[in-house]
């Protein structure tokens, strides 16, 4: 007789509560294979998800949930979680417009208290909650779950440093992989494995006294003997005991008597912070995710039988995959040249030059400040870095940036992808602000890339760049398909270039959305009005002359920028007001991302959102020119 699926009656956690063990582990099993079925229909984070779905059953399983607060560090890891608290239902639109996040947000359910898509807050945010419940707030504990990659970082150890100081109740749960999008790297890794390693056999190594009494006798013995096997001191403490945490594991977190024997004790005894070990594999029951290099950490929609990712056809190679490659051949000729990256050398190319160079690739790990610093400190030395993190993570090492590059004008090179909308990843990882933060600084050279030729200028540009710090930004995906070059020519900074000639408006475009503007002008050019087309290249310096010349000869001038207000068209705002240009010139409008985050769905979804497509500019243009518009204005 088939079994009823145990999943189909379950409405939200409580209904965990009257589950057997036994349930649950079956319970553990079938959310595996629907997070594999809906991910292969949408697309997403599979292989981190796969890897917590036994945690996050015995988590929802002993905890009160949403009363009791579970924080899961970035949050890519929480399809299981989601699945559990009332939107399996809403899951066949994950990730797309109108549909759950990717990540945890707080507006889409009492059973997220936390929103995250960035790395290492969860235990920040969980101390947070116990000092509220401490002072008579009504939430009850403080979970937070935190991979080994993301607690490499330093402001999980600021937090950790603070929580064991305080000894207040908190539950900390190392989600232990081996595995973040890449292969984790530093001291701390190796730290890790040693505590998995040193015991074999044992299956709670190093289970914390106090609690012991309460597990069943198999587990209860081997804790008494792990301690000082798992550190080789005479008093078996741990980095994590030293930092003020009683640690228990490495735990099995695949064994479901065991997570749930662990946790139960735990929450039953607990009087301070607790770290619990729990050793997992990405990718966990999925053999085409457990194979794959990367154990299909983001993957496109798939075939479930095979693991075969549909594949995007285009015939413009990746702006990624054109930085990385064009970085290596220069690098091939100048043995100064260095990359670094934050736990991202797929993400950003970087793994092509690391392939040829591997000893002048960094990977430092999800710490943006320490990168940051340390190609100050190689600048300083006389060698040229280049930085290569998203937009949307190096706004995590702005004081780096600000006090330890830019105060002591380092040639620091800054290549920033994903800049702009990104697409289903959502606000999180939209690139909206790096023009604004940047731009603003003291001696910065500030570049967008028109397309993928562009961009190859650029780091050229950049590597030949020796007066101060410099960046360049360019989009996620393809390029526009533009005729490649072998080598770039550096760029004479602070010049821009005419690309289409006209007379009634003129469009000075900085960065990815060139293309459309030219589609704008398209648009224009039906309706008998000629329009001139930019490409700016630089926020700063700006090309003034440039500008004084669009100015001048058009009625109406209109600046478009993928990114944030006040960047690229505040520059130019403040340039023509000091310059008296807006005195009897043309009637000026900037077109930027809206005052607000936007949710996730397909970039062009996403730029239709933002009132940034090729009939919102060619309507603009309109506006400003006092001529009816092509479409209904926005209300």
């Amino acid at each position: 007789m088939t079994q009823t699926p145990l999943l189909d009656r379950v409405a939200g956690p409580a209904d965990l509560k009257a589950m057997g063990d036994s349930d649950l582990a079956r319970l553990a099993q079938e959310v595996r294979e629907e997070t594999v079925r809906i991910v292969s229909r949408t697309g997403g984070h599979l292989g981190s998800s796969l890897g917590v779905v036994e945690l996050t059953v015995a988590l929802h399983a002993v905890f009160n949930t949403p009363h009791d607060k579970l924080i899961w560090d970035v949050g890519h890891q929480c399809y299981p979680h989601k699945i559990l608290t009332g939107r399996r239902a809403a899951m066949g639109a994950l990730r797309q417009k109108d549909g759950p996040s990717g990540f945890t947000r707080r507006c889409e359910s009492a059973h997220d208290p936390f929103g995250a898509a960035h790395s290492s807050t969860s235990i920040s945010a969980a101390m947070g909650f116990a000092i509220a419940h401490d002072m008579g707030q009504p939430t009850g504990d403080a979970i937070a779950v935190i991979g080994d990659g993301a607690i490499t970082a330093g402001m999980a150890w600021e937090a950790m440093n603070h929580a064991g100081d305080q000894g207040r109740r908190l539950f900390v749960i190392l989600n232990d992989n081996d595995m973040s999008i890449a292969p984790p790297t530093g001291a701390m890794s190796r730290y890790l494995t040693r505590l998995q390693t040193t015991a074999p056999g044992a299956t709670l190594r190093d289970m914390a006294a106090g609690f012991e009494a309460l597990l069943p006798g198999p587990l209860r013995d081997h804790a008494r003997k792990a301690r000082q096997l798992v550190t080789g001191m005479p008093g078996g403490g741990t980095l994590f005991e030293e930092l003020g945490f009683t640690y228990i594991g490495p735990i099995d977190g695949h064994s479901m008597p065991e997570l749930l024997a662990t946790l139960r004790a735990a929450r039953a005894r607990a009087t301070g912070p607790v770290l619990i070990h729990a050793r997992t594999v990405k990718g966990k029951g999925y053999a085409p995710a457990e194979s794959a290099a990367d154990k299909y950490h983001g993957v496109s929609k798939f075939d479930v039988a095979t693991g075969t990712q549909a594949q995007a056809k285009s015939n413009a190679p990746s702006y990624t995959n054109v930085f990385g490659q064009t970085l290596t051949a220069m690098a091939a000729e100048d043995p100064t040249i260095l990359g670094i990256t934050a736990a991202m050398p797929s993400g950003t190319g970087l793994d092509i030059m690391a392939k040829r160079f591997p000893g002048r690739v960094f990977d430092v790990g999800i710490a943006e400040q320490h990168a940051v610093t340390m190609a100050a400190g190689m600048a300083a030395a006389g060698l040229k870095p280049f930085c290569a993190i998203y937009s949307t993570f190096l706004q995590r090492g702005y004081d780096q940036i600000v006090h330890d590059v830019a105060l002591q004008g380092l040639p620091v090179r800054f290549a920033i992808d994903r800049a702009g909308l990104v697409g289903q990843d959502g606000a999180t990882h939209c690139g909206a602000f790096d023009v604004a933060y940047l731009a603003n600084l003291p001696g910065f050279t500030v570049m967008a890339a028109a397309d993928e030729a562009e961009l190859v200028h650029m780091v050229a540009t950049a590597v030949a760049h020796s007066s101060g710090p410099i960046a360049f930004r360019y989009p996620r995906g393809d390029g526009v398909g533009v005729e490649m070059l072998e080598r770039g020519i550096p760029l004479t900074i602070g010049k821009g270039r005419v690309v289409r000639e006209g007379a009634d408006v003129a469009f000075l475009s900085f960065g990815a959305h060139l293309a459309e503007t030219l589609a704008a002008a398209d648009l224009l050019a039906q309706r008998g009005l000629s329009a001139t087309v930019a490409d700016a290249r630089f926020a700063k310096p700006l090309d003034t002359d440039l500008i004084a010349q669009l100015a001048r000869s058009h009625a109406a001038l209109i600046t478009v920028e993928q990114g944030a207000q006040g960047g690229f068209g505040a520059m130019v705002l403040h340039h023509m007001a000091g310059a008296g240009l807006l005195d009897r010139g043309p009637a000026i409008r900037t077109m930027t991302l809206p005052d607000r985050f936007i949710d996730h769905g397909t970039p062009a979804e996403m730029y239709a959102e933002a009132g940034l497509t090729a009939q919102d500019i060619a309507d603009t243009a309109l506006r400003a020119l006092g001529v009816a518009t092509l479409t209904r204005q926005r209300a």
